[in-house]
């Protein structure tokens, strides 16, 4: 697909961020005439300078969502190296006090030596 080709999807994209844009614009105004009137307060003057970056913000996804598209489609694929495992051989120890823990030991071992081949 063309980079500017005019889509339904990308007239109601650019819609809904027009209209977001104004409704927040409409939103810092009223609190504008808040701040303004007699028990108005900074914090309405705070939502004045916070409700237009409101607005601003799903363009702002826009813009951001197609540059890391178009950064992923620029740079080839990373592939992952394959990682080498080694394993050092079990060995049972030279003197066992326990005869079931010198037969868990050989199974361990003998498992062990199996998988090395």
């Amino acid at each position: 697909m063309p980079g500017g080709s005019i889509t339904p999807q990308r007239v109601t994209i650019a819609l809904v961020c027009v209209v977001t844009l104004v409704g927040c614009c409409g939103l810092a105004w009223w609190q504008w005439t808040r701040f303004e009137s007699a028990s108005g307060t900074f914090q309405n003057l705070g939502y004045v300078l916070q409700w237009p970056l409101f607005g601003l913000f799903p363009a702002f996804m826009v813009w951001r969502v197609r540059k890391l598209d178009a950064q992923r489609k620029a740079e080839p694929p990373v592939v992952a190296p394959t990682p080498v495992v080694t394993v050092d051989a079990v060995r049972a120890p030279a003197v066992d006090e326990d005869d079931e823990l010198a037969v868990y030991n050989r199974y361990l071992a003998d498992l062990n030596s199996r998988d090395q081949r």
